[in-house]
């Protein structure tokens, strides 16, 4: 969701609110209940749309390795195939959590020809990182 649809979706609430209230005070519901009920539904709207926003984050994720996996099994020689959208394969596991298997992944790119030392230095710094995270983090 962009700025303006925000700011649309949050004006709309800052009136519907107050009216709602309103409304159902006519129909001999309390302000205070009428008011529950809509912070109720807000919460649910607002948590809904986080869960689903989060689903399609890691179903892109997902797609993503999908496509770098059928590009290496499709080019197993080539240094591009690890790359997906201008990011890493590597980059892309660890950020969905899967360390030991960017790992494997990282040894099979740095035994590729043409591929830069900068590169896999980089990689398993990265994967260093991201150890050293989780065995600091609960």
């Amino acid at each position: 969701m962009n700025y303006a649809a925000l700011l649309a979706v949050v004006v709309l609430l800052t009136f519907f609110f107050p009216l709602s209230i309103r409304v159902a005070s006519l129909y001999g519901v309390s302000p205070t209940v009428s008011g529950g009920i809509l912070t109720g539904a807000l919460i649910f709207v607002l948590a809904t749309s986080i869960i689903r926003w989060q689903v399609l984050r890691y179903r892109h994720l997902t797609a993503r390795l999908e496509t770098a996996r059928n590009q290496i099994s499709a080019q197993p020689q080539s240094p591009r195939a690890y790359f997906v959208e201008g990011e890493h394969l590597v980059t892309t596991l660890l950020r969905v959590g899967r360390r030991r298997e960017a790992a494997e992944v990282a040894d099979r790119y740095a035994e590729l020809s043409g591929v830069p030392e900068v590169e896999i230095v980089a990689l398993r710094e990265a994967i260093a990182q991201t150890a050293k995270k989780q065995r600091h983090s609960p």
